[in-house]
């Protein structure tokens, strides 16, 4: 197709846009131009949300977009716009509303259909060529939405008028304020989240509920944190954590050769995944495992979090530059469904001999009949049984299996690399990347791992020098076609937040007050143009936007969380994290606000209201902060004592004795004048006061074990 047939898209920076610039439907970018079209037109406009990850998404491209007469249809009657909901959240998730109030679901493709001034009317998701799976045909709904805005337009504009209503009351109603004010009152409803979660646990499988199953990351935290608490119902929440997560560590959701996380499985025992892979699913499972290694001390756990860096430093991170990736797909193409990832038997015959596929035949469930629908033979690689029994079963030498299987699996992924490998959408996202570094930062402490905590540092300072502009954040650092356009898209509330909790994380592993100083930069952004002074909580949007197209009208305040931790939960815990290290009042006050405004609704969020549960945890409960000084041996033994036990309100902090002069406020005030000497030390501190220095760790275990909070 010549350069003059392509449409708006080539203008776009997006990787999802740009793959549809030769299709012949007449593609606009999202923004006012589009809508003046339609207007001035007098057409209706389609609305199609997508991304690259999206397999349904690129066979809609296929089956219709990319079809002559199907595009003909919609270049007549339409405005046909495109959206990458990675790159605009804020435009996909106030349509995904408006279809879910619509049609009861949501999801992508998002297909919907707006008046000119950007109201829907109506909207789908995937809709098939020719009537099938109880769908009607594309087409039969282009003509019938044409004809309903032509023929029936005051139907249609009743009809946008109240989906816009029922979004607006959605995305917006909080109900009456709920007080928060005695810690004993955010406790109990802490308390009921837990519940809820422990309820909704497979005992069998692990994880919550049954199919598709999501990995709730948040959840698995919260959890966590309650395990590592004495009394109560700390034994049931450390099994319900624990068993979760090994069983996602053995199953198809786990890439058992490269590392890292699919986005979920299709089955309730983890074994089928939807498989493509996104940077946000693999920071917050990182997190999870590494927190869970940290009470625990659960081999397996660490394993699974090594193995996901191993998977993110090979395909999703610039190691030059420094920056995590935003994904990989999950297909080559629309004629196979994960077959980069998954075997038949004779293809791992090819590889292996014959004493090692005996051992992969059983330890990674490799059968002549295999899990994939739309290929029987193919096997998604999981692990039904341990090491020990596939030995004994096989005939091989309990001794040498583990050395086998480091064979098997060097052989079996060096053969997957000659296959063509799914893309990787190198978008570099302020928010994803964020949530990238505190999990690097965390996991590099933790598992001591220097060259981990390395790279968050130098991940960190670029998006920091590239989307922290006049005390604002953008939404993208780079996008992945370096020879597209780019866009200076404003960051939305996650993107501030993220990185804020970025900044804290790292000012704790290195003590350098720039780190900090960004934080606090990032909380009066937030407070000046996401807060809602009267009504309370934050907008995801800033104040000062002046899209205003459609549903973007509507004042969104996300406290659920799907799938990222959502927003107002996460601000709430950034400024706790800030008045603790700051005793600047106004930070609790804003947190306290945020979570009342949102806690009479919460209890009804389930597993979703997972990360305003951690919130509440750190409102009811005081700082914990222990401030390790020095360096060398001492330091580091301290520092290990010190992160054992994972809790949502505790601080492990780390500074050299010449940071001593630029530390927070509230650490300045209230850490002792420590003498001049080499020797490392560490000091619990709690509200605020500092406890003497400590200069052995068993001493500092004891002293941690015995802090009420903790």
């Amino acid at each position: 197709m010549s350069d003059q047939a392509l449409n708006a898209l080539a203008s776009a920076s997006s990787a999802y846009l740009r793959s549809a610039m030769h299709q012949p439907v007449q593609w606009e970018q999202w923004g006012d131009a589009a809508f003046a079209r339609a207007a001035a037109e007098n057409k209706p406009v389609l609305l199609d949300i997508g991304a690259v990850w999206c397999h349904w998404c690129h066979v809609m491209d296929r089956e219709s977009y990319e079809n002559a007469e199907t595009a003909a249809l919609i270049n007549e009657y339409f405005v046909a716009v495109k959206v990458d909901r990675d790159e605009r959240p804020d435009v996909d998730t106030r349509y995904q509303a408006a279809v879910a109030a619509i049609s009861g679901q949501g999801g992508w493709p998002l297909t919907a259909f707006l008046t000119p001034d950007g109201r829907p009317y109506f909207g789908g998701t995937y809709f098939p060529p020719e009537e099938r799976y109880g769908r009607p045909s594309f087409r039969r709904v282009l003509m019938t939405m044409a004809g309903s805005y032509y023929d029936k337009h005051d139907e249609v504009e009743e009809s946008a008028s109240s989906v816009m209503e029922a979004i607006e009351y959605s995305e917006t109603f909080t109900g009456e304020a709920t007080d928060l004010d005695a810690s004993s009152a955010s406790l109990d409803l802490l308390d009921k989240l837990v519940e809820g979660a422990l309820k909704q646990f497979d005992p069998i499988h692990g994880g919550f509920g049954s199919q598709p199953k999501f990995p709730h990351p948040a959840a698995l935290e919260m959890l966590l944190d309650a395990a590592s608490r004495p009394g109560g119902k700390a034994a049931q929440c450390a099994e319900t954590a624990l068993v979760s997560l090994k069983k996602m560590a053995r199953g198809g959701i786990f890439d058992q050769l490269a590392g890292g996380f699919h986005r979920y499985s299709v089955d309730e025992r983890w074994v089928v995944p939807h498989f493509e892979k996104m940077a946000y699913d693999n920071s917050e499972l990182l997190r999870a495992y590494v927190h869970a290694f940290q009470t625990f001390v659960d081999p397996e756990c660490a394993d699974a979090a090594r193995a996901t860096m191993q998977w993110m430093d090979e395909w999703l991170s610039d190691r030059e530059r420094g920056g995590f990736y935003g994904s990989q797909d999950a297909d080559l193409s629309l004629d196979d469904d994960g077959n980069y990832f998954t075997w038949t038997r004779a293809e791992a015959a090819a590889v292996l001999t014959e004493d090692e596929l005996k051992l992969a035949e059983l330890y990674f469930d490799i059968g002549a009949v295999g899990d994939m629908h739309h290929d029987p033979a193919r096997n998604v690689l999981f692990r039904p049984m341990t090491l020990e029994q596939a030995a004994q079963q096989s005939g091989v030498d309990e001794e040498i299996a583990p050395m086998m299987l480091k064979v098997i699996r060097a052989k079996l992924l060096a053969s997957r690399l000659e296959r063509p490998t799914p893309f990787v959408d190198k978008t570099i996202y302020t928010g994803w990347n964020a949530m990238c570094i505190s999990a690097y930062v965390r996991a590099g402490r933790v598992l001591q791992m220097p060259a981990a905590r390395a790279f968050a540092r130098k991940s960190l300072d670029r998006v920091l020098d590239a989307a922290l502009v006049d005390s604002s954040v953008k939404h993208v650092v780079a996008y992945s076609d370096p020879a597209a356009p780019h866009s200076d898209v404003a960051g939305v509330l996650d993107d501030h937040v993220f990185l804020g909790h970025a900044c804290l994380d790292m000012w704790e592993a290195t003590g350098e007050i720039v780190y900090f100083n960004g934080a606090r930069v990032i909380a009066t952004t937030l407070l000046r143009k996401f807060y809602d002074g009267r009504g309370g909580g934050f907008f995801d949007t800033a104040s000062d936007s002046t899209e205003t197209i459609g549903a973007l009208s509507t004042r969104r305040k996300p406290v659920q969380d799907a799938p990222t931790p959502a927003g107002n939960p996460a601000a709430a815990s950034l400024l706790l994290r800030l008045h603790a290290l700051t005793g600047d009042e106004s930070y609790r006050e804003t947190a306290q606000e945020t979570l009342e405004t949102f806690a009479a609704i919460v209890e009804h969020l389930g597993l979703y209201g997972a990360t305003f549960g951690l919130a509440l945890g750190r409102l009811a409960r005081p700082a914990v902060q222990v401030v390790i000084v020095g360096g060398g041996a001492r330091a580091a033994q301290l520092e290990m004592v010190a992160l054992a036990r994972f809790a949502v309100n505790k601080t492990v902090i780390r500074i050299a004795r010449t940071q001593l002069g630029s530390l927070p406020p509230a650490l300045a005030e209230t850490l002792p004048h420590l003498p001049e000497s080499d020797e490392a030390v560490a000091l619990v501190c709690s509200g605020v006061t500092c406890q003497p220095p400590i200069r052995d760790a068993a001493e500092l275990a004891a002293v941690l074990n015995a802090v009420d909070a903790l």
